[in-house]
């Protein structure tokens, strides 16, 4: 019999000192300032203007982390980002993801420090908790900078994904799509790029469509992206022959969650598609850690919205008068979930 081990307990328990690790990193752009360049120790130092004591503890904990690689030891080492961090970490580039670990650092790990408290009241804990604003997302996009980091963060978290269901799904039956809540339009751009032929629609609220004008435009996916104001607990869809939604569903309770899928159903002609992108919980409960752990942030940032299953999605679809679904495993803990009229 193999005797107990402290180490998981451990790893768990403290796992906050990696995640903080590479927030600062992120925060401090040491892969953009890094690039496709390798750099000593005390050249990054400096570039990132750190104390001595970050030299090199900083950098070889990130080694051993597998953000960074490093060619040979001691002072004359250089280090150099990874395939992974050169991919998603470089700031600029269209891949980059670490808007969502800017946003995490500046507002998601100070929540997470109120967890108990969210679990003995049920209410959201961020700066929702001190406001008189109607709705988390009414509070956050009072302020134009707070509107701008959730919208860089959503993105950072999308772009991935995003990408995966444009090669992934099979958009060659349709003809129009629109993306509900769709931010700064990350998943219209990725399905515009991948299907030349769909014409295309991105909503959010009006205090969120400035950014996805500006992305779409630079993209230069204008003429074929309709970037349009909505607010979909209060007006109906757009007609399209697909509907997708990213991120979105998790964020409400049941009875909005229960609307929004009515709404898409209404809006799709019979044969149409709505797509919902989430980490969906493994019906067991057991394997998809990612997902129970992002419904507890859903709780963290709204008090009601939860993350589900796709045994729960499809009993809502069904209910809505949809006729079957699929899922289609998108990157790591995400899938699309997909219900057909």
């Amino acid at each position: 019999m193999t005797a107990p081990s402290p180490f998981r307990i451990l790893e768990v328990g403290l796992a906050f000192f990696a995640s903080r690790t590479l927030l600062a990193a992120v925060g401090m752009q040491l892969f953009t300032v890094l690039g496709d360049k390798a750099m000593t120790g005390q050249e990054l130092q400096k570039a990132l203007n750190l104390h001595d004591r970050a030299n090199p503890d900083f950098f070889d904990a990130l080694l051993a982390l597998g953000l960074l690689e490093r060619e040979g030891s001691g002072p004359s080492a250089r280090y150099r980002n990874t395939p992974d961090t050169a991919h998603f970490l470089i700031r600029g580039s269209e891949t980059y993801m670490g808007g969502i670990f800017e946003y995490s650092d500046a507002r998601l790990y100070k929540a997470w420090g109120e967890l108990s408290e969210a679990l003995r009241t049920g209410k959201p804990q961020n700066e929702v908790k001190l406001s008189t604003a109607k709705g988390a997302f009414n509070e956050l996009y009072k302020d134009a900078a707070r509107t701008e980091q959730f919208v860089e963060g959503m993105a950072g978290s999308l772009v991935h994904n995003a990408v995966a269901l444009a090669e992934r799904y099979d958009f060659s039956r349709y003809k129009t799509m629109c993306d509900i809540g769709g931010s700064s339009g990350v998943l219209s751009i990725a399905v515009a790029r991948q299907h030349p032929h769909l014409s295309i629609i991105t909503t959010d609220l009006p205090q969120v469509t400035p950014h996805a004008e500006r992305k779409v435009a630079a993209a230069g996916l204008a003429s074929r992206i309709a970037v349009q104001p909505l607010d979909f607990l209060k007006e109906p869809f757009p007609k399209v022959d697909v509907i997708t939604m990213s991120q979105v569903l998790h964020d409400w309770n049941l009875k909005h969650k229960l609307q929004l899928i009515k709404s898409a159903y209404e809006a799709l002609p019979s044969g149409g598609a709505f797509i919902a992108v989430e980490t969906l919980i493994d019906d067991d409960r057991r394997r998809n850690l990612f997902g129970l752990l992002t419904s507890l942030n859903a709780l963290i940032e709204t008090g009601d919205g939860f993350d589900y299953t796709s045994s729960d999605f499809t009993r809502w679809a069904m209910d809505a008068g949809f006729r079957r679904t699929e899922v289609i495993p998108l990157i790591g803990p995400t899938s699309a979930i997909i219900a057909y009229k």
